[in-house]
C-alpha cells in the first residue's frame, strides 16, 4: 500500500559539486561513506561549521526516516527510491527441520536506485 510520496530535489550551487572521494579529511572507514563523512564535506566545502553541517545531515535523514514511518515512499531525483511494500502472510519452511512456518504479514522497506545512479555505479 503505497499512502503517498515525497521527493527531495537536488539542492542546486556548492551542494551539487561535493565530492566524497577520501581524502581531505575524509576517512571513509572500510570504503563506508558515514553521516560524519558527509557533514564534514559540507563543513570544507559550503564553510558551515561542523554542528550545522551535521545538524543538516541529521534535519534531512530525519525527515526521511518520519516520511517512511507514516508510509510515504522516498525519492531522491537522481539518487532512487525508497519504496515501502507490505507483504501478505504466507507459509515458509524451516530449512533445517521441514517443517511449515507461517511467515506473518509484513512491511518492508526497498530501495530502487535511478538510471543515473545505476549508471554512475556501472562505470559508464
Amino acid at each position: 500500500m503505497v499512502t503517498g510520496l515525497v521527493t527531495v530535489g537536488a539542492v542546486r550551487g556548492a551542494i551539487d559539486h561535493i565530492c566524497f572521494s577520501e581524502g581531505e579529511g575524509i576517512n571513509m572507514t572500510a570504503g563506508t561513506l558515514t553521516r560524519a563523512d558527509i557533514a564534514t564535506r559540507i563543513n570544507q566545502q559550503i564553510g558551515l561549521s561542523r554542528n550545522e553541517s551535521a545538524s543538516i545531515v541529521e534535519s534531512i535523514l530525519d525527515h526521511m526516516s518520519d516520511a517512511l514511518a507514516v508510509g510515504q515512499n522516498v525519492k531522491i531525483s537522481g539518487f532512487g527510491t525508497f519504496v515501502l511494500r507490505d507483504k501478505a502472510q504466507r507459509i515458509g519452511r524451516n530449512p533445517k527441520t521441514g517443517i511449515e512456518v507461517p511467515i506473518l504479514p509484513r512491511r518492508v522497506m526497498t530501495f530502487r536506485a535511478s538510471q543515473t545512479m545505476r549508471a554512475r555505479v556501472a562505470g559508464k
